[in-house]
């Protein structure tokens, strides 16, 4: 049986990545391949977060077995995670890539051969990335061995330049989900009972088409019972045109927002008052969001892009629509008004959500780690003997 060193966030950062990082390290150790979980003390610092913070001790739980020994822009650290790593001797790493905020270390990680690196591809590059943030993210995926994707999107886009690897798709499960007290919640956040309430959730960022979707809803006839409830932080400068367009009379009183990062502990309000998602990106990778929704039982009104169709399926668990069309995404969501519809696509959305767990999920990852142990074709350009 393998072991494995998974190398990544976990509490008390918050943000998808974090949570994901965080249950794969407990199913691993829940079937006794993990060897060690190493997270950082700090991740960010506050000059490259255009966030208010990278931190939120709810978000993710706090794992005893979790080895908080190096920051991520701390140089200085990474020799005391190198010499734990030698310690271990681990027969892989296991390290998600995302961003290439933490490239420089993860090429310091796969450069020194500890062992074969598997990486769990989030996303092949920055959303928007800059030349050098493709350069920094080819030179990580270009040490690393193997490939776990979330989408056949990413598992595409790595194909082309490193044909040779073995890769593998796992949808991202949708782990735990609070107890469900809709009546409770929907009070607290002032929606009537007749009121259909679709949720979009998460950081706000330009390529999730936040204006597309707001524009939407202001196309609505008005004597729809539909109410949006808009939850994030918005990225960067977003705020104040967001702030600025709610404010208008096409859509006052139709939005329920809270332009903010919402702690753990508040999330559960929101989803267990929602009767839909809806994730209306220009471009996606794939969403954590989207797991999350399907695992409280939410049919998702989504865009057909990216890593979004391995799991939206049109009148399955969801319905899709272009990306960038508010005409097409007005029309979905009045169409979710239908209560038989919507009760069938929530079945969809339960029964789509029971297919992916945390442990077949690392059932995978351990394969694929099995198969570059086994001297399977691909190998990394860099870690070749």
């Amino acid at each position: 049986m393998s072991r494995l060193a998974l190398i990544g966030p976990s509490w008390p950062l918050r943000g998808g990545i974090a949570r994901a990082t965080t249950a794969l390290a407990a199913a691993l150790e829940a079937r006794g391949t993990l060897g060690g979980f190493f997270v950082p003390e700090r991740q960010y610092p506050k000059l490259l977060f255009p966030g208010e913070s990278d931190t939120d001790p709810d978000a993710c739980p706090r794992l005893e077995y979790a080895q908080r020994c190096f920051g991520v822009f701390e140089p200085w650290t990474w020799p005391q995670l190198a010499a734990r790593l030698r310690a271990l001797r681990p027969d892989a790493l296991v390290i998600p890539f995302w961003t290439a905020a933490w490239a420089p270390l993860e090429v310091f990680l796969t450069s020194r051969r500890y062992a074969p690196a598997v990486a769990v591809v989030h996303n092949p590059a920055d959303h928007g990335a800059t030349l050098p943030a493709r350069q920094a993210a080819r030179a990580v995926l270009g040490r690393c061995s193997a490939f776990l994707c979330h989408g056949r999107s990413v598992a595409a886009a790595l194909q082309e330049p490193f044909p040779n690897r073995p890769l593998a798709v796992h949808p991202l499960p949708s782990g735990s989900t609070g107890t469900r007290q809709r009546t409770g919640a929907r009070a607290r956040l002032g929606l009537s009972p007749g009121t259909v309430a679709v949720l979009c959730f998460g950081l706000i960022r330009p390529y999730k088409g936040v204006e597309v979707l707001l524009e939407a809803v202001a196309r609505l006839p008005h004597e729809l019972p539909i109410a949006l409830l808009l939850v994030g932080e918005p990225w960067g400068g977003l705020a104040v045109s967001l702030r600025r367009r709610l404010g208008r009379p096409d859509l006052v009183g139709r939005v329920v927002s809270r332009l903010r990062w919402v702690p753990e502990s508040e999330v559960t309000d929101w989803f267990a008052a929602a009767d839909a998602a809806v994730l209306p990106y220009l471009s996606a990778t794939g969403s954590a969001v989207a797991a999350q929704a399907l695992g409280w039982g939410l049919p998702i009104v989504a865009s057909a892009v990216g890593g979004l169709t391995d799991v939206v399926h049109n009148d399955v668990n969801g319905v899709l629509v272009p990306p960038g069309d508010p005409d097409a995404l007005a029309s979905a969501l009045a169409r979710l008004l239908d209560d038989h519809l919507r009760s069938r696509l929530a079945e969809g959305a339960r029964a789509t959500s029971a297919r992916w767990t945390w442990d077949g999920y690392a059932a995978e990852l351990e394969a694929l780690a099995g198969r570059v142990l086994a001297g399977d074709r691909g190998c990394g350009e860099e870690n070749r003997a």
